[in-house]
Parts: structure tokens; sequence; C-alpha cells
């Protein structure tokens, strides 16, 4: 039984597991090409963008993820050069991650390549639906993140 067709949440499931395969847009490319940050760089580095400096257990609260694997995200983006620990701004003890100049350069540069890709994706539809799909996208991680608790700052 082909259950897509049975309801719209049928659909949505179908489509979001499509959306995940679609790797495309963030295909790997040169590092001359600039960026070439791998997925969880790429997220955590917004994060930090987004937030300011933050320690191990703050962005254990942002994201929900273990002490662990947050720590080898983050000592292989030391590694990279793309954040660097520095001391608590606020004087707390904890030490903080902050993105470098090279952390800001590859993701501006993966960023704009994959706002370049979905340009291409969405080439044929009108600045209406380009609109009115990133509002439902919006709404859609807005009720994720409301049902989980943990929402993501935006701009």
């Amino acid at each position: 039984m082909d259950h897509a067709k049975d309801k719209p949440t049928h659909l949505i499931e179908f489509e979001t597991m499509l959306l995940g395969r679609h790797s495309h847009l963030y295909a790997p490319r040169s590092r001359a090409a600039g960026g070439n940050l791998d997925r969880s760089a790429y997220v955590l580095l917004s994060r930090i963008r987004m937030d300011g400096p933050l320690s191990i257990s703050q962005l254990t609260e942002a994201f929900g993820l273990d002490t662990s694997t947050l720590n080898r995200q983050t000592a292989a983006m030391l590694r990279a050069g793309v954040v660097e620990r520095i001391p608590d701004p606020d004087g707390g003890i904890a030490r903080k991650f902050r993105i470098t100049e090279e952390g800001e350069q590859r993701l501006d540069a993966d960023r704009d390549f994959n706002i370049r890709g979905l340009e291409r994706v969405l080439a044929d539809w009108t600045p209406d639906e380009v609109a009115d799909f990133a509002a439902a996208l919006q709404r859609f991680n807005r009720d994720i993140e409301r049902l989980d608790g943990r929402p993501w700052p935006r701009p």
C-alpha cells in the first residue's frame, strides 16, 4: 500500500526523507573554493555566530547532544582552525568557543554556495512561491523547536 497518498502527513514524511538525500547543495568542493565545512561544523558555527561565544554546556543545552559528541565536534573544529577557545568574556569559569576569522570566511563561503544551489533549484518559482515556501518552512521549524524546547535564534 502506498502510504504517501493516504494523508498529507505521509507525503510530508516522504518528502522530508527525500530532502535529506539531496546533498547536491552541500556537495564537497575543493578547499581552494573556500568553505567545505562538514554539516556539524556548519550548524555549530551558525549557532555560535548567532549567539556569540558558547561553552560546551551551552552547546549541549542548545543542541540536546551529549557532551562527548560536542567535545569530538569542537575538537575537530579547533584542529580545522574555525573556532578558538577563549576565557568566558562574562568572567565565568568555563572556556568558550568563538568563531575565528577562518571560520567566518568558510561559513560565509559555504552559505553562499548553498544559497546559489537553492537559487538554481528555485529558478522557475515565482517570488511569491519562494516567499510562501520560506514562510511555511520557518513555521515548520519553529513548531519543531517549540515541541523540542530548543528555539533557534533568528536574525
